[in-house]
């Protein structure tokens, strides 16, 4: 039974009670016993509060001071689904908090810092905690899109059937699909673009478990640079002393290390536990033993996109440079200067959930993949990437890369098997089509039905 339908069912016993006749003493006995249920009731669902105190909270300390949206329409569009609609929610906007409270049995508060985003607090103190920021480029305002944020050069596409491609873009829209954005880039030009009311192409959206993808795509970078090895051991001193250090970064990277780990955001699992009572996030993965072996026991792990994210801080020899990086030799070099990579509050980018940023610069991510690595001329990451993270990981059933998810194994029966993708929870994603020279971004609040909606886009365009 959840926290709200036994609030109310309580509530209803009282009114109940309170309105018939009887004697004092009985109805007095009667209040203590049901405020007795109540409080067991509360204290056995007490975990599960933190979860929607601590989702409330972040994800409207992050709407309201980095996306720009108001409190109102958080709470009415964002923060209003069960139970997280328990929660009420308040702002500071001198101090760029929220905070939320459920039934005044708990409250979470989190901190907007600039550069890095919202962070969950754990106690008093750490809302006077230093910070460093990540070194930011200025974006291009003047070169035509993608390749800078200026208005793109018209371009009309003879093979392109725009009334039959705009109809399609249309569906999504429907108030089931919960749709608030999609842009189609072809040849590098954006050929459909839609915005639900309230968002615009300057709008940034969090990308969930995108962030994946991105954090992956570090590696890349860095490989390419000749600065990392996927295949070497990861390096973890917790496992020098056991079985577990014959884990690899490439087994990591294909969520194929035989370790532990409960994704489930439901209840107090590792991965609520992670995300909403722990410091140090890259660390929750760290302390799982084996339940099976590494190359053969895929599980999808958001501790282990964090321990990755970690592994990449020992990469640098300063907390500074591990912060610029990301943006410096990657992010902001593709002009995809809308994204935010929030932190956790020991100074390490959430590596599996927190990305912000426009849809139109989710783009460009896609078009940096499309395009091999390559951007105005210059290799970001080997070609080979691009068929490394598309392999498909051992045990997957084809539908896992490294740290990318794939069509190989035909999860979208009537889309091409070569198809890849970055998927985010309620159904963000960034489709990437090599043999279409096509991406797609969709962003929203539920999934829908990507196999009819993508198959009527290829149609459009041939």
């Amino acid at each position: 039974m959840s926290v709200k339908s036994c609030k109310n069912q309580s509530l209803k016993l009282l009114y109940l009670f309170s309105n018939l006749h009887y004697p004092m003493k009985f109805l007095k006995k009667t209040f203590f016993l049901l405020l007795s249920i109540f409080i067991v009731i509360a204290i056995y669902n007490y975990p599960r509060l933190n979860i929607i105190a601590g989702y409330s909270s972040k994800n409207m300390s992050s709407s309201v001071f980095l996306a720009g949206r108001s409190l109102e329409f958080t709470d009415n569009h964002d923060n209003n689904f069960d139970p997280i609609n328990l929660a009420n929610d308040k702002i500071n906007t001198k101090v760029k908090s929220a905070s939320a409270d459920v039934l005044g049995l708990l409250s979470r508060k989190s901190l907007y810092r600039n550069g890095l985003g919202s962070v969950l607090l754990l106690n008093k103190e750490d809302i006077t905690i230093p910070f460093l920021s990540p070194k930011r480029s200025q974006a291009d305002a003047t070169t035509p899109y993608p390749f800078g944020n200026g208005n793109q050069k018209d371009t009309l596409f003879t093979e392109v059937d725009y009334a039959k491609l705009s109809k399609t873009v249309m569906s999504a829209f429907n108030k089931n699909n919960k749709t608030r954005a999609v842009v189609i880039i072809y040849k590098n030009q954006i050929i459909a673009e839609k915005y639900a009311y309230g968002f615009t192409k300057n709008s940034k959206i969090l990308g969930w478990s995108m962030t994946k993808s991105i954090m992956a795509t570090v590696f890349g970078v860095l490989q390419h640079q000749k600065k990392i090895n996927v295949q070497e051991k990861a390096p973890i001193k917790a496992w020098q002393q056991d079985s577990r250090k014959e884990i690899t970064i490439h087994n990591l990277l294909q969520m194929n290390s035989g370790l532990e780990w409960d994704e489930n955001y439901n209840t107090m699992s590792d991965v609520s536990k992670m995300l909403f009572l722990t410091r140090d996030m890259t660390a929750s993965q760290i302390q799982k033993p084996f339940t099976g072996k590494p190359n053969e026991t895929w599980n999808y792990s958001s501790g282990t996109s964090n321990l990755l994210s970690g592994i990449l801080r020992t990469q640098f020899a300063s907390s500074q440079s591990y912060l610029d990086f990301w943006y410096s030799d990657f992010i902001d070099k593709i002009g995809m200067n809308s994204m935010v990579i929030e932190t956790d509050l020991s100074g390490n980018y959430v590596g599996s959930s927190y990305a912000w940023a426009t849809p139109r610069d989710w783009g460009k991510f896609g078009l940096l993949y499309l395009n091999n690595g390559t951007w105005k001329g210059e290799q970001l990451f080997d070609k080979s990437w691009v068929k490394y993270v598309t392999t498909p990981t051992a045990t997957s059933n084809g539908e896992y890369g490294a740290h990318f998810w794939l069509n190989a194994g035909g999860y979208y029966p009537d889309l091409p098997k070569n198809l890849f993708s970055a998927n985010g929870y309620q159904g963000q994603r960034v489709f990437i089509f090599p043999d279409n020279d096509l991406v797609v971004v969709r962003m929203g609040l539920t999934s829908m039905d990507y196999n009819v909606f993508l198959k009527n886009v290829i149609a459009a365009i041939q």
